[in-house]
């Protein structure tokens, strides 16, 4: 029996945009856990500095990939078990003026949707990968039902409005869309060809992270506290969209990405979030860490009671989070201090 477990040795798993905020972390944490790692990157040669930060990397292969190129990722998903596809397209809004639809369902949508199911074609050929995990966003969510009244809890059923994003174009509608249409694709493609696939959404993910750049996502979670005024544009756009602001620690939300791969009852879309509050309540909360007076948003005159972000379904199936907001706002300010983007007064 022994031999056995020794014959057939670590799972091998794949994490596409290995060098992404979210990808990167998710190859540490696999590597961390015994794991094989295949990670994807469209230049390799650029990550000499998370090469350093990962551990383990005797058990980490890195592969050239890119979405836009079809058949990109056949060597990099050949005998893995599963694939995490966490690569995607951050374009939020496009400088296009004249037939703006048309050039973002050309240039940016179908783009995305081609790459999505190029990778689902490579992972049929590998003929070893038994699951994909797909990771979305809350971005694909609304708090607002078809009449625009707000709703009281809001989950995976709680998709956008297709023709109203269209309509309305809201702040990071082109985001929202791409999303959207190539989850509705991935699971599309892989329920016509029999792929085993699971979507877990992003609430705002925040904390630690191993990237040279500061993540957007990071970025927007401290909007309060640096004052940038695009980034607190987002935000206060979040908490209206939504009707609260959902959070997740970078750790879980990579434990959950893991989780969700092993287990065998997975199915479906997953929201990840510990916890969601009002954005009046999560400045509050983030001015007791950090002792200056905090840049406002919009919501302190809000009439409308916030709306519960659900984690219900990824709880009934057995997920524990390990670390609640404090930890989130304690542990994002560190990593902003440690690199220079925050200064402690």
């Amino acid at each position: 029996m022994e031999e056995e477990e020794e014959e057939e040795g670590p799972k091998t798993y794949c994490v596409t945009g290995g060098s992404g905020f979210i990808g990167s972390w998710l190859v540490n944490l696999l590597l961390q856990n015994g794991y094989k790692v295949h990670a994807t990157l469209r230049d390799p040669a650029k990550s000499q500095k998370l090469l350093s930060s990962w551990k383990a990397t005797h058990r980490l292969r890195l592969f050239k990939a890119d979405l836009r190129e079809e058949g990109s990722f056949d060597e990099a998903v050949k005998g893995c078990d599963g694939v995490f596809h966490v690569a995607a397209s951050m374009t939020f809004s496009v400088d296009q003026q004249d037939n703006i639809e048309e050039y973002v369902q050309k240039n940016v949508i179908d783009p995305e949707i081609k790459g999505t199911i190029s990778l689902l074609k490579s992972c049929l050929k590998s003929g070893s990968v038994k699951r994909v995990v797909l990771t979305s966003t809350i971005s694909t969510l609304t708090g607002k039902d078809v009449d625009g009244e707000r709703r009281c809890i809001v989950d995976e059923s709680c998709q956008t409005f297709v023709d109203q994003v269209w309509k309305n174009k809201p702040s990071g509608w082109v985001y929202s869309l791409l999303k959207r249409l190539s989850e509705d694709a991935a699971f599309k493609f892989a329920s016509e060809n029999g792929i085993n696939i699971v979507s877990i959404i992003t609430s705002t993910v925040s904390g630690p992270f191993l990237t040279s750049y500061i993540p957007s996502s990071v970025r927007v979670f401290t909007a309060p506290i640096t004052g940038d005024p695009d980034f607190l544009r987002i935000l206060s756009n979040v908490n209206e969209r939504i009707g609260s602001v959902a959070v997740v620690h970078t750790n879980d939300i990579c434990r959950a990405h893991i989780f969700l791969m092993e287990h065998e009852k997975a199915k479906g879309r997953y929201l990840c979030c510990v916890e969601s509050c009002a954005l009046s309540e999560l400045v509050e909360r983030q001015s007791r860490h950090y002792s200056v007076n905090l840049q406002r948003c919009v919501d302190e005159n809000k009439t409308w009671i916030p709306s519960e972000v659900s984690n219900k379904k990824l709880k009934d199936l057995g997920f524990r989070f390990e670390h609640g907001i404090d930890d989130i706002i304690e542990d994002t300010i560190a990593a902003c201090v440690e690199c220079g983007f925050i200064c402690l007064a």
